[in-house]
């Protein structure tokens, strides 16, 4: 029904910048304009995380507290693509990043969250990941 396809991971310093791409693929039928949507990430050894959600319309936005100020979520409906912006990156932020997507109302199922496996749990739709790497 829903397809996510990831694309930008690669490697940068830090101090770097880079933009992720998700393209959103739907079945006949559905509309990327009733896809709540956000980004994940996962760094080796630990649990996925959310990083980021904006709502269908792209008038709500939410950030985890450490990406605030350095990282920007936004979408372009008629491109059928979410985004992400990332500024000042950190060797921290190394992780394989996920474009997610559900039909319901999602961003305080997201951030902020005491229950992460809760937040992954929520979301029906997820894309391959793409990794990002943030050489010190």
């Amino acid at each position: 029904q829903v397809q996510l396809v990831e694309s930008g991971g690669t490697t940068v310093q830090t101090g770097g910048s880079l933009r992720l791409s998700c393209v959103v693929s739907v079945a006949s039928g559905y509309s990327v304009n009733d896809l709540c949507m956000a980004w994940f990430r996962q760094v080796a050894g630990k649990q996925r995380e959310g990083v980021a959600a904006i709502s269908t319309g792209g008038s709500y936005t939410t950030y985890a507290d450490f990406v605030k100020g350095r990282f920007n979520i936004s979408r372009d409906n008629t491109r059928n693509t979410m985004y992400l912006q990332m500024d000042s990156l950190k060797p921290e932020d190394t992780a394989v990043y996920y474009c997610v997507a559900d039909r319901r109302w999602c961003l305080s199922s997201v951030l902020p969250t005491t229950d992460p496996a809760a937040a992954v749990a929520f979301f029906s739709y997820w894309g391959q990941g793409t990794q990002v790497t943030v050489a010190a």
